[in-house]
């Protein structure tokens, strides 16, 4: 059992929820807590090492055995250990670091989401949740966005991370892979998504809502849609209007496919 802060898994650990850079240098990240690890055991994610204590409940413990029945590396850490690298007010007992694997872009992908300048974690997680979701087949991240394996953005994200290419790019990589689909940049400005034919290949670039678009995702779009509203609100925050245009987008799918 580990019961020193001093040990080495618990200082990469420590490494690894604090800082971006720490996590591209180790090529890994944290998931902690008892649904985002089973999400990564189902999804066969490659593990460096699982740490779990004695809180940990029935559920948390059958990934444990789980686990370590594919030979993972599975160590038991005392209480007070877990809780002092604990990213939560209420510890579930158990995380594990996970190597970072980039999930493969489809090829010619037709719904890609290009979430722009979002830095609130809560607000990338909930697009990424509604990207899995509605049935984006890539999510590429531009430099100015939040680091998407951030501790508070795979909470938000429940799983998403496992089941959806995440892809980090430069803006003259993402302009090289939507080649051939219609560009759309959220604004309120923009034709409303109920009149636009959104069954074509589609991107859809959801800007900051206290900034919105940057001007690399400007040029890069065809044209700006909207989302009607009643009364006098002016706009959504960025993980709403996000998950309400990728819905829209597979609504309209939906419809023309029955």
């Amino acid at each position: 059992m580990i019961t020193s802060n001093q040990n080495s898994k618990i200082k990469l650990v420590r490494a690894l929820l604090g800082r971006a850079k720490e996590r591209r240098e180790a090529g890994a990240f944290v998931a902690e807590g008892v649904r985002l690890v089973e999400e990564a055991v189902n999804a066969n994610w490659s593990c460096r090492f699982a740490l779990y204590d004695e809180t940990l409940s029935e559920r948390g413990r059958s990934q444990v055995e789980s686990l370590r029945s594919r030979g993972m590396d599975v160590e038991e850490v005392s209480a007070s250990v877990m809780k002092s690298i604990s990213e939560t007010e209420a510890p579930q007992g158990i995380l594990a670091v996970l190597e970072f694997t980039n999930l493969p872009i489809p090829n010619s992908p037709n719904f890609i989401l290009i979430p722009d300048q979002i830095r609130d974690p809560g607000n990338l997680g909930t697009l990424l949740r509604s990207a899995a979701a509605s049935g984006v087949q890539a999510v590429l991240i531009p430099p100015e966005t939040t680091d998407a394996f951030a501790p508070k953005v795979l909470r938000s994200g429940m799983g998403a991370h496992f089941r959806l290419p995440i892809h980090s790019m430069s803006w003259d990589e993402i302009g090289k892979s939507v080649v051939g689909l219609q560009v759309f940049v959220a604004d309120m400005d923009g034709l409303s998504c109920w009149k636009m034919d959104l069954r074509q290949p589609v991107c859809l670039i959801v800007g900051n809502e206290a900034e919105g678009a940057s001007e690399s995702a400007r040029k890069l779009a065809n044209g700006k849609i909207s989302i009607p509203m009643s009364g006098e609100t002016e706009s959504l925050n960025a993980g709403v209007a996000g998950s309400v245009l990728m819905f829209e987008v597979m609504r309209q799918r939906a419809v023309n496919s029955e």
